[in-house]
């Protein structure tokens, strides 16, 4: 896990490209971290902190050549659902217990299982936490005071409708300053740093002619400490683990995905490829040794990683330059952030609630009306009224049965009647026909074997066999997958056919599913003889087993060859 090649082979010119992307990177990552820690309900030191420790640690150890990690929106209404109902203190043990779970899926290697989570759950929860980002900072916006903080999303929009008449119109104006700086700046000057100057011209402004009418960070949370972060160890109780376990698991799951997806998106930029397994090690690594510091909980942020990759970074050491940036930023200039209007921090954090919410992906997804949508709007509503350690688990369960029934309509078991050319008769070679033998049945199975399918292919067979046979065969060819449930099935099938003095034979069986059947038994019930490599031999050796002269059709012929199967090869079953 530990070895690493993402350092080596740099030059000179390749460290001062990282220097610059990490510099660039560090410029947008200061204003997004106060945002995002302020909008958690937490101190926006507090934001800086993760943005310099976790990134810091990710570079050092995580997978990705690229990827800078910090407080990301995603985060938001976990993180504050926790420091409302259970505190700050209890929001640093969650991060640790986060860090601990992701660690865990890198040591068991679910990296690549993350990424199989559906899009429609994906996108229904992204859109939903935007919602969420998007109205917390509707009371800032307006400058709304009295506005009391609650869990969910009605009740804070309640908040915001009791207490509109207490709008502020200075920090209205202060707001929509910043919202076209946002809009319009990198439109003339697309390399300046947007974010910084929305919150700089602003402060500015605010300082100069709107002093004590608008509130600022210096008034809301007594402006940011101009020092290194201190070591503090959380007090860590195993009652508290037993109630932060499933927040946590949310913040684990998020941060995972996140990460993850982060990293694919710098990959796709790049063409490199990075380690899902080692960036999770990364990512939990950085989320047990943040809370110590008081940083919030951390992950891949997909919009600084591609800001890094555009300035031209190299190898981590831009992520590295990153948090050194920002750590002397902060011990140079923390006192001058305490101008900075809470109403320019609002703008900020609902563009990037717009930008985050993918309502064009939204919008597709529902215009399907499929069970994809109905995913979406559960995982979406569930996300914006419940919370999202309710709608991702919901989300995934109807996501999970939406496929099963999906998958398990693609079982056929299809009965297959010979068919030979009837020229002996005189009928020519295009007329066929069609002769069924009692004694032999024939069917080919198409698709997986498992618990979706497994009662619907043994009810099937049962009902298509109308006579008993002697011998059945099952052409498995097109079978890819057998599981618990469809072996027993299977096996429940298999013994009353055997029971009643029949023969199974099973041909063409791939080795994964064969390997299902030695494992469980089932091989040695139906006989290692009894499983072939291809049909016409299972057909050959049936016909050694049938009693020809009891044949109704062959007692009418003067040879003792079966009509049936005669000119019958494994393709026309």
């Amino acid at each position: 896990m530990f070895s690493d090649d993402r350092f080596k082979g740099l030059t000179t010119s390749d460290l001062k490209n990282d220097l610059i992307a990490g510099i660039t990177v560090g410029v947008v990552a200061i204003p997004l971290g106060m945002a995002f820690a302020i909008a958690s309900g937490v101190s926006p030191e507090y934001g800086i902190y993760t943005t310099i420790i976790a990134g810091l640690i990710v570079a050092l150890f995580g997978g990705s050549h690229f990827q800078i990690a910090g407080p990301t929106g995603a985060f938001i209404p976990i993180l504050l659902a926790i420091v409302l109902q259970y505190g700050y203190e209890d929001l640093l043990i969650a991060g640790m217990l986060a860090g601990v779970m992701l660690i865990l899926m890198s040591i068991f290697k679910f990296g690549s299982l993350i990424t199989y989570i559906p899009r429609s759950v994906t996108i229904g929860f992204t859109s939903g936490i935007a919602v969420i980002i998007f109205s917390g900072q509707i009371e800032n916006f307006l400058g709304l005071k009295n506005i009391e903080k609650k869990q969910y999303f009605h009740e804070n929009m309640l908040e915001i409708i009791r207490n509109i008449d207490t709008v502020n119109i200075y920090s209205v104006l202060i707001a929509i300053l910043g919202l076209l700086i946002i809009i319009f700046v990198p439109k003339f000057f697309p390399r300046l740093p947007v974010l910084l100057v929305a919150l700089v011209i602003p402060a500015i402004i605010s300082f100069l002619f709107f002093q004590g009418k608008v509130a600022t960070i210096g008034s809301a949370f007594g402006g940011i400490s101009q020092s290194l972060p201190g070591f503090k160890l959380p007090e860590i109780t195993f009652d508290k683990l037993l109630y932060l376990w499933q927040p946590a698991f949310a913040i684990a799951m998020l941060g995972g995905i996140e990460s993850l997806l982060s990293a694919v998106v710098a990959d796709g930029m790049t063409g490199k490829q990075h380690k899902s397994n080692r960036e999770l090690f990364g990512q939990g690594l950085a989320n047990i040794v943040t809370p110590f510091f008081g940083g919030i909980p951390a992950t891949g942020a997909i919009a600084r990683t591609a800001t890094n990759i555009k300035s031209g970074a190299i190898s981590p050491f831009s992520g590295i330059f990153q948090s050194i940036f920002v750590l002397l930023t902060l011990l140079l200039f923390a006192p001058y952030a305490s101008h900075i209007p809470l109403a320019s921090m609002a703008p900020i954090l609902m563009v990037v609630a717009f930008n985050m919410s993918e309502y064009k992906s939204f919008r597709s997804i529902f215009k399907l009306r499929t069970s994809d949508s109905l995913v979406l709007i559960t995982t979406f509503l569930l996300t914006v009224f419940v919370n999202l350690t309710i709608a991702v688990p919901i989300g995934l369960l109807l996501a999970m049965v939406s496929f099963v029934r999906r998958i398990s309509n693609v079982l056929n078991v299809q009965n297959i009647m010979p068919v030979q050319f009837a020229d002996k008769e005189g009928r020519g070679k295009d007329n066929r026909t069609e002769y069924s033998c009692s004694k032999i049945a024939s069917f080919t199975i198409h698709g997986p074997l498992f618990f979706g399918a497994a009662d619907r292919f043994e009810s099937t067979l049962s009902r298509s066999i109308l006579k008993r046979p002697t011998v059945l065969i099952l052409k498995m060819r097109h079978v890819s997958v057998i599981d618990v449930t469809g072996e027993a099935n299977l096996a429940t099938f298999v013994k009353d056919f055997i029971k009643k003095k029949g023969t199974v034979l099973i041909t063409e069986l791939h080795e994964e599913p064969l390997d299902m059947l030695k494992r469980s038994g089932l091989y040695d019930v139906i006989g290692p003889n009894n499983f072939f490599h291809d049909t016409t031999d299972a057909i050959n050796y049936a016909l050694q087993i049938i009693d020809l002269k009891k044949c109704p059709y062959c007692n009418k012929r003067t040879d003792n060859s079966c009509r049936v199967f005669k000119k019958v090869d494994s393709s026309s079953l």
